[in-house]
């Protein structure tokens, strides 16, 4: 990882979440899952989040929606919490939109999180971004603490992929984390993207929850100053 990369993921990756207003629930994948709101900025970005349906909602196919847009002079970004904890398992993401060719300032966040601070927040990210840098490669997997090298995983989510699948297998021991083409469960010659086990660092589970989010870097306004979609096709936790 070069230095200019090191430090972009440094500053992007700090302070989560903030005195955030949590009010609208929505039911995506047979979860209940709180929306993100915000009167201030606040992390990741810091940002301001909105809860409005025109940021988060759920269409007539039962797919999740998170977008980023500009509204009132501010942009907006968009964050669901699943009300239940999953503990250890696999946490398997299903996406029906591309993510290789996001904005530079665009973050896709797939993670665990829990406010309390004990074990970096029980923190694993499947994360799509160049953190502002249109050159970075776009996508990484990450078991905080990230400063860490050994903790984070740099690669590439190939172009013309309209339906990937980006899961991590959570155990004691170690964090499995696997991208496939499709929305597809196992791993074959056609479909696979790419893969990384770590196994050190590992948190202990409890209390956490699973979390998607839309949100921009440093809180800046997309490069293009267009707003951003991202529909997501299921999410699922298998102890």
């Amino acid at each position: 990882m070069s230095r200019l990369t090191a430090a972009v993921v440094t500053a992007a990756l700090s302070g989560w979440t903030g005195a955030a207003q949590t009010q609208r629930t929505i039911t995506f994948s047979n979860y209940n899952w709180t929306v993100k709101t915000s009167a201030s900025r606040v992390g990741p970005g810091p940002n301001f989040f909105s809860d409005r349906t025109d940021n988060v909602w759920v269409d007539t196919a039962g797919r999740l929606h998170l977008k980023v847009a500009k509204r009132g002079g501010r942009w907006y970004c968009a964050e669901v919490v699943s009300q239940d904890s999953f503990g250890y398992g696999t946490y398997r993401f299903f996406l029906d939109s591309p993510v290789d060719a996001l904005d530079p300032q665009v973050v896709l966040g797939l993670f665990t999180w829990n406010d309390d601070p004990e074990f970096n927040h029980r923190e694993l990210d499947v994360e799509f971004s160049r953190w502002g840098a249109p050159n970075n490669l776009n996508a990484q997997y990450v078991v905080q603490p990230y400063d860490v090298p050994q903790n984070i995983y740099r690669f590439s989510q190939p172009p013309g992929v309209p339906q990937s699948t980006h899961s991590f297998l959570w155990t004691a021991a170690s964090a499995y984390f696997l991208s496939l083409r499709g929305l597809a469960t196992l791993k074959d010659s056609q479909n696979f993207i790419d893969e990384r086990t770590f196994n050190s660092g590992i948190p202990q589970a409890g209390g956490e929850n699973a979390r998607m989010n839309l949100w921009l870097f440093r809180g800046r306004a997309p490069k293009n100053r267009q707003p951003v979609e991202v529909i997501v096709n299921r999410f699922e936790h298998v102890p």
